[in-house]
């Protein structure tokens, strides 16, 4: 399954323990990750300056995420995305094809889904991949 991760959940599971962490663990070795360039820019800015990660640390984050299937900028932004900044990074997951698109947001949690692709958080990609239904 392709599934690409939203800048919280990366964060999170790069830079903390708990679900967040096991998902990418899990996701790296039996799932394909997807990843955009709006991602990859949101991380380093938040890890810069809220988190105040030092650049040694923040290169070899983005050496880490070299590892994840690298999607393309997107050329059109889909309309209905409740903050226009998430917009790049939900058409990043749309050109990726991405079967899952997994957020902490609230907002995009609310959308569901967009052009047929699942909005879900964490817990819920958890249950869905990995536990027996």
């Amino acid at each position: 399954m392709r599934v690409f991760l939203d800048t919280n959940v990366l964060a999170s599971a790069l830079m903390g323990r708990g679900l967040c962490r096991d998902l990418l663990d899990r996701l790296a070795i039996d799932h394909e990750v997807l990843l955009g360039a709006p991602v990859r820019e949101e991380l380093d800015r938040v890890a810069a300056d809220k988190l105040r990660v030092p650049s040694p640390l923040r290169a070899w984050m983005n050496r880490a995420l070299d590892e994840f299937t690298q999607v393309a900028a997107a050329p059109s932004v889909p309309p209905g995305i409740p903050d226009p900044d998430d917009a790049p990074i939900i058409a990043c997951a749309l050109t990726g094809r991405a079967d899952l698109f997994v957020t902490g947001d609230k907002a995009l949690l609310a959308v569901k889904t967009v052009r047929g692709m699942p909005i879900v958080s964490p817990r819920e990609c958890w249950e869905t991949l990995f536990l027996p239904h």
